[in-house]
């Protein structure tokens, strides 16, 4: 299974943010997406999930010979700013949402066992979403994908609101699924990057660039993305 990113282009008044993006991922990887701050790469995300529409081009999911346009059931979008009900429990919420994708869920664990596995407590399953911190609320989104398990995993600076310890265990269980998935996930945290990741792309004036991936054992490693960015080139 890939995904393949045709021709992509946005522009946001006369401001061209991204400037005909080919590339293709792969299943059975994870993949970091850098970029500097407002580089693009919530729009590129808000793109491949079809929360905004793209001027041109197109985001394809290829199984074998077939390549077929990419569908909103296809892509779990992890926001960073978690968007979730909250005048429900977060045992309502992730109740309701199990019963609504029963059919597709066979074999799904009970809303405890989920809660368990995310680590949050009894007491805080039955507290309103509004009164949740914003590390909770994501934990909570996270649980979303790891019950629907689409083919396309889209992280928005997944793990920096999350203690050590569940980060870790998020961590562990990412790697555990990318052999199922195509996971994309952006982050500003360099090491998080080079210790997560199979592979790294940046989002550099418009378009992307895969990083060699030897450069990720280089000792200059940092110093080598920092200087990309900072230059404006992009190029390896």
């Amino acid at each position: 299974m890939q995904l393949q990113l045709d021709n992509i282009l946005k522009n946001f008044g006369d401001k061209t943010v991204l400037k005909g993006i080919d590339y293709t991922f792969d299943k059975g990887k994870i993949y970091g997406l850098l970029g500097r701050n407002g580089a693009g790469k919530t729009s590129l995300f808000n793109c491949l999930s079809g929360e905004i529409r793209m001027d041109s081009g197109g985001v394809f999911l290829r199984q074998g010979d077939v390549s077929e346009p990419v569908r909103e059931e296809d892509v779990g979008y992890v926001f960073s700013l978690p968007v979730l009900p909250e005048f429900l429990t977060g045992y309502e919420f992730v109740k309701f949402y199990l019963d609504i994708n029963k059919d597709q869920l066979a074999g799904a664990k009970t809303v405890d066992e989920y809660f368990d596995m995310m680590q949050i407590e009894p007491a805080d399953r039955h507290r309103l979403i509004k009164g949740y911190s914003h590390g909770m609320k994501n934990k909570v989104q996270m649980l979303l994908f790891i019950i629907s398990r689409p083919p396309v995993i889209l992280l928005d600076e997944p793990l920096t609101s999350f203690d050590v310890v569940v980060a870790l265990e998020i961590k562990n269980l990412l790697r555990s699924m990318k052999k199922d998935h195509i996971i994309i996930f952006s982050t500003h945290i360099l090491q998080l990057a080079a210790d997560l990741c199979d592979e790294l792309v940046i989002l550099n004036n418009g378009l992307l660039q895969e990083i060699p991936s030897a450069m990720l054992q280089s000792p200059e490693f940092e110093q080598k993305i920092i200087d990309m960015l900072k230059d404006g080139r992009g190029d390896a």
